[in-house]
């Protein structure tokens, strides 16, 4: 009983962290758009196109933990999975942990994790990392190429790579847009763009 009782003020602690993580980032993209409504129209919509997206992560990570998949996993199942991927978005992820975590197949977890989320399991992945990506550039002045490798890319040209496949536009220059400290000392990136 007394380990069921850490397991849980645990993942309360975990749950809390993320809730104060993602609502941080979601607060700071919203005041960028507002700064940004009256000067560059473009940048706000980006902030706020990237605002509901977390949000909507957010919404879909809850309604799994409360039970209310979609018809693939068991929640418990998805609140594991979910917890292992943001808990080593840092390092390789690959389908046999997350189907072992499960209890299931990797087929069957894959058909499974697609139904109950809505995208497959390395789409999944990479857009946890993109979001924390994006979180990274609001919060803190690390180079892309540091975020890059604490998210998860192999290298900066990675991240670029998809987060402009993403957002329609290099992280440089959505960090720019934003006026959030970092990358401004370098003279150029990965992306090819000088600032």
């Amino acid at each position: 009983m007394e380990g069921l009782q850490t397991a849980a003020t645990e993942y309360s602690l975990a749950d809390g962290q993320q809730f104060h993580l993602i609502a941080n980032s979601v607060a700071k993209l919203l005041e960028t758009a507002r700064r940004e409504l009256g000067h560059d129209q473009e940048a706000a919509k980006a902030s706020l196109v990237t605002a509901s997206h977390i949000l909507q992560a957010e919404i879909d990570r809850c309604s799994g933990a409360n039970g209310a998949t979609r018809g693939g996993l068991a929640a418990w199942q998805i609140v594991r999975v979910r917890a292992y991927i943001d808990s080593n978005l840092h390092r390789t992820i690959h389908i046999g942990d997350l189907s072992g975590i499960a209890r299931r197949s990797k087929a069957h977890f894959s058909r499974k994790f697609k139904l109950a989320v809505g995208e497959s399991p390395h789409a999944y992945v990479v857009r946890r990392r993109l979001e924390r990506a994006c979180h990274l550039m609001m919060t803190s002045a690390a180079s892309l190429s540091e975020i890059a490798l604490s998210v998860g890319f192999s290298d900066q040209a990675h991240l670029c790579r998809l987060f402009r496949q993403a957002f329609g536009q290099s992280p440089a220059n959505w960090r720019r847009e934003r006026g959030v400290p970092g990358e401004s000392s370098s003279r150029t990136g990965l992306d090819g763009n000088i600032p």
